[in-house]
């Protein structure tokens, strides 16, 4: 097919290996894998040509319902990227790998999580949830130990007792996030990704990543909000 962007070579067969072994790849790793894997294969690299590069991989995963999604880290605002299945936008694409006990847990966790003020969940709160699951109960030291293997496959990050989601779970589970929270979910203003913590205008509900605050209001002596011009309130980090 003509209309069928560029072919896909080697290099980026290899690129996308890579990332869906990987599960999630920060945007520096990405870089030099993009120009490791054209050098291997002796093809045309250029270093700013990634976004290109991706897309035509995309355009191949497209009839099988995968994409690979850049997002942001809530915490430095440094890109990621993540292989999504996009017939699958279920936490039920995490099935295959936990109990319903478990699975039972992460949702009620992810509820305690973006229902939250502030996109976090302490581990007191998350284990007095574990005797209150309907799949049946589960003993707290139980729960620690799935909590933790949440944590090494990348669906929840854990900072000082408190869990937030990690970005590959942001990534792969937005669609379902904005779908099933409606009320509370919000994309940020400024990178259009969706954002767990944030700060919220208190005039329009506007909600914004800390380092886009961060990054936004920078040399602004009086900052404004981006949307409804009014002065925004919450302290800049």
């Amino acid at each position: 097919n003509t209309v069928m962007a560029a072919r896909m070579t080697d290099a980026h067969r290899r690129f996308l290996q890579v990332l869906m072994s990987n599960g999630i790849t920060e945007g520096s790793e990405a870089r030099k894998l993009h120009q490791h894997c054209c050098e291997t294969d002796k093809v045309y690299y250029a270093h700013d040509k990634l976004d290109d590069f991706i897309s035509t991989i995309n355009s191949h995963l497209q009839p099988l319902f995968m994409q690979i999604r850049k997002g942001i880290s809530e915490d430095d605002g440094r890109a990621h990227y993540a292989v999504v299945n996009l017939a699958e936008t279920e936490v039920t694409k995490m099935a295959s790998d936990y109990t319903e006990l478990e699975l039972e847990l992460f949702r009620k966790t992810m509820d305690l999580i973006i229902l939250s003020e502030n996109g976090f969940a302490s581990s007191t709160d998350i284990l007095n949830l574990a005797d209150q699951l309907k799949t049946k109960k589960m003993k707290k030291k139980e729960a620690e130990q799935v909590l933790k293997v949440f944590v090494e496959d990348k669906w929840l990050s854990e900072k000082n007792g408190e869990y937030t989601l990690h970005t590959r779970c942001i990534i792969e589970m937005e669609q379902y996030i904005l779908s099933n929270y409606q009320d509370v979910a919000r994309k940020c203003n400024i990178c259009h990704s969706l954002t767990i913590q944030s700060q919220v205008c208190e005039s329009c509900g506007i909600g914004m990543h800390l380092p886009c605050v961060r990054k936004y209001f920078r040399g602004q002596t009086e900052p404004r909000c981006p949307k409804c011009n009014e002065f925004w309130s919450c302290d800049i980090p």
